[in-house]
């Protein structure tokens, strides 16, 4: 893994990555750390967007501690109360004094997730602690100061809450001073060897056990699979094969139930309906659509193919048993030699 470093060239290891991609991304925010303006992170639920919050505050140059709130949920006094703080007697058991999450940042970071869920309200506070760097913790005359970087992540599209009005446009403006948007796990899976090699390791610290074998079919068939749920899932995964391994080599079982059991709640199309959009089928290309026959020629070659020739495999993504995939090629080979001797 390349390593990435600050300041004090201490190396940050925490971003697993040898994606064209994701090197760029980790390059541009190189470029705009030091501005300590707003960054917002958006992305799929999975990919790693606090993992990217800590990354920046990291090679920040700043003082202060890194403090995170996910404001889903979270109504409008609620908000105020944990971001800003409150005075003795703000209201009804506000017995002390009570010091919010930016005061806790202090210099640092404060990085607020799920922030597309943020009611207008509070929109309007944030608005002006961005604008101002001023806040005002309930119960108090007086606004604060705060010199914490504003660091905001979302798995929604901002452009369209604020068509909708559930999101005001001067916020939106003011948090993607910088954006970047990190590209899902289907989309980056040359790191998908070393990503389970990293859980691996960390799999096997945390149950006590040895580090396994990974048989070669286990990235093929990781190949096949879309990943909705992204770095998180894949990690998952691996922890549950690896509290389940009581061998030398790490079996494929976990893997292959945990695939065909997502598949099946989408019927396999989860991918092509993320890249390709609802009405985008692959028949809709095609002048003249194919027979029954030969679809299931293309469908069964091209699962070949994904899989590396591994008829088990295929037939997972096939959604078929290992031996009905086998007499179905055996069957295609003997039509196609009984057609090639007629001719």
């Amino acid at each position: 893994m390349p390593n990435f470093f600050g300041k004090k060239e201490e190396p940050v290891e925490e971003i697993i990555t040898q994606n064209k991609n994701m090197l760029i991304i980790i390059e541009r925010l190189k470029s705009v750390i030091e501005t300590l303006q707003p960054i917002l992170i958006t992305g799929e639920t999975g990919v790693g967007k606090e993992l990217f919050a800590r990354y920046i505050h990291r090679l920040s140059d700043v003082k202060g501690n890194l403090v995170a709130l996910n404001v889903a949920g979270l109504d409008d006094n609620m908000f105020s109360d944990t971001l800003f703080g409150h005075s003795r007697g703000a209201f009804t058991g506000a017995d002390i004094i009570r010091k919010g999450m930016i005061e806790q940042a202090g210099s640092g970071t404060l990085f607020l997730d799920e922030i597309g869920d943020l009611s207008i309200p509070s929109q309007v506070k944030l608005l002006r602690l961005l604008e101002q760097n001023e806040y005002l913790p309930l119960g108090m005359d007086e606004s604060k100061k705060s010199t914490a970087r504003i660091i905001t992540a979302t798995n929604q599209d901002l452009w369209k809450l604020q068509r909708e009005g559930k999101f005001r446009k001067d916020l939106n403006f003011r948090l993607r001073t910088h954006h970047i948007h990190i590209p899902p796990l289907r989309d980056r899976k040359d790191d998908l060897p070393r990503l389970a090699n990293c859980f691996l390791a960390e799999a096997a610290r945390a149950l006590k056990k040895k580090v396994p074998a990974t048989p070669p079919e286990l990235f093929t068939l990781l190949n096949t699979y879309s990943f909705p749920g992204n770095i998180r899932e894949l990690r998952a995964m691996i922890f549950d094969a690896l509290s389940q391994h009581n061998s030398n080599i790490l079996s494929l079982d976990v893997f292959k139930s945990h695939i065909e059991r997502e598949r099946d709640k989408t019927g396999g199309v989860t991918e092509l309906i993320i890249d390709a959009g609802i009405g985008s089928l692959p028949f809709s290309y095609f002048r003249e659509l194919p027979t029954i026959r030969r679809a299931t020629q293309m469908l069964v070659a091209e699962a070949m193919y994904r899989a590396k020739n591994n008829q088990s495999i295929a037939a997972k993504i096939l959604g078929i048993s290992q031996p009905a995939l086998s007499k179905r090629l055996k069957n295609e080979k003997a039509e196609q030699e009984m057609e090639d001797g007629s001719e």
